[in-house]
């Protein structure tokens, strides 16, 4: 057994009490107050060798900066919750109606604070600077990671990492995929305004719900005749809404949806797809479409020299056995524009296990992490900042 694995299990307990007091302190997207507050308080308790800042009102960084030459190294986690009224039976529920963690931030940041703690406890081992982000806002693009970027937090940084502890993998499974690891994640709106009237003289009407159910139909071609069959995407129809009354054909009908892709070049060809089907659809039943596309995040994109070598410190510090390579992954994460900035490698950490009920998906009101997750997230973290900033 190594010392940092004996280290990381007298921490345990630290770990998990701080993940529970997020957990239970749960707060929405640029409103993480009481969550900003706790972790500055914590790293005041770790000592003079850290300097902090407030790169935005409700964000925090950490730098340890050691004096030797080395490395600039930023890992990054993200704090927010998202706005679901939890319905799990835990002495440590979130106490904020209709605010929950249910995508694993509260363990994100729980890990970090602990990594900061390890790394601190020896700043002799380390040399070059590391930053520790704390970033608010990931849930609700545009996110946060573009304005504590614009504040300077990757200013003069080599490397990138970031976490997510994830339900698609089994507790200690690490995910690793190079090159694009996620989906771009884009929201499109169609209005059809037609012509409303009485429901007995359709003929005096332009019905905008027949025309949308058309339109609903044929978005289905554009993955299948649209896009080759060798590019990954999906596009969902998420909202259909008009009407009010059984007897009453409406004015307008609107329909809602998302695209997901892992090429640019795709993604755009979609966009144009949709306002393309949108607009001629409704001009041939003398309606009209008003069309907006919102791009989310882009695609996350690890860097190839960087993924390999998170590969082999996860085997060489678990095992072989305990590596997953992953194929690219539908959910996005605003991690994306760090990964823009300078090299980057994200790793997905599974923290699922159906004996403990820890197995329902995120973003669901029942979602619960396995805590025995959140030792294999410590270790690594600590273990791939040793390696990267070591003398």
């Amino acid at each position: 057994m190594s010392d940092l694995h004996t280290r990381v299990l007298l921490e345990r307990e630290t770990l998990i009490e701080s993940r529970r007091w997020l957990h239970q302190h749960a707060e929405l997207s640029w409103k993480e107050c009481e969550t900003t507050d706790y972790i500055e308080r914590h790293l005041q308790d770790m000592g003079g060798n850290l300097i902090l800042s407030r790169p935005t009102p409700t964000s925090v960084m950490a730098v340890l900066k050691t004096g030797r030459p080395g490395r600039t190294v930023a890992i990054r986690a993200d704090i927010d919750a998202l706005p679901i009224q939890e319905e799990n039976e835990l002495e440590y529920r979130s106490i904020h109606k209709g605010v929950m963690h249910a995508c694993g931030h509260d363990g994100h940041t729980a890990i970090l604070l602990s990594a900061v703690r390890l790394l601190t406890e020896q700043p002799d081992l380390l040399c070059g600077e590391l930053r520790f982000i704390f970033q608010h806002a990931e849930e609700v693009p545009p996110g946060g990671a573009v304005e504590v970027i614009a504040a300077g937090v990757l200013d003069g940084v080599d490397e990138v990492y970031g976490l997510h502890l994830t339900s698609i993998l089994p507790t200690g499974q690490f995910g690793v995929c190079p090159g694009v690891l996620t989906s771009s994640t884009d929201r499109f709106d169609v209005c059809i305004q037609g012509k409303g009237g009485h429901s007995s003289m359709p003929q005096e009407c332009v019905d905008p719900i027949v025309t949308g159910a058309e339109l609903i139909c044929a978005l289905q071609t554009i993955v299948s005749r649209s896009i080759a069959p060798s590019d990954a995407a999906v596009l969902s129809v998420c909202r259909a809404e008009g009407g009010s009354a059984y007897n009453v054909i409406p004015n307008s009908f609107t329909i809602t949806g998302s695209v997901r892709t892992y090429d640019e070049k795709v993604r755009t060809r979609i966009q144009e797809r949709i306002e393309t089907l949108a607009k001629g659809i409704a001009a041939a039943h003398g309606a009209k479409a008003e069309f907006t596309y919102s791009r989310g995040y882009d695609s996350i994109v690890n860097d190839t020299a960087l993924t390999q070598m998170g590969r082999n410190l996860i085997a060489q510090t678990f095992g072989e056995s305990h590596v997953t390579d992953l194929s690219p992954i539908a959910p996005g994460d605003d991690f994306c524009y760090y990964s823009q900035k300078c090299p980057g490698f994200f790793v997905e950490l599974g923290a699922a296990n159906s004996k403990l009920g820890s197995d329902a998906p995120h973003h669901n009101p029942r979602y619960r992490m396995d805590e025995d997750a959140l030792v294999y997230g410590l270790e690594y973290t600590v273990a791939l900042l040793r390696a990267r900033c070591s003398q």
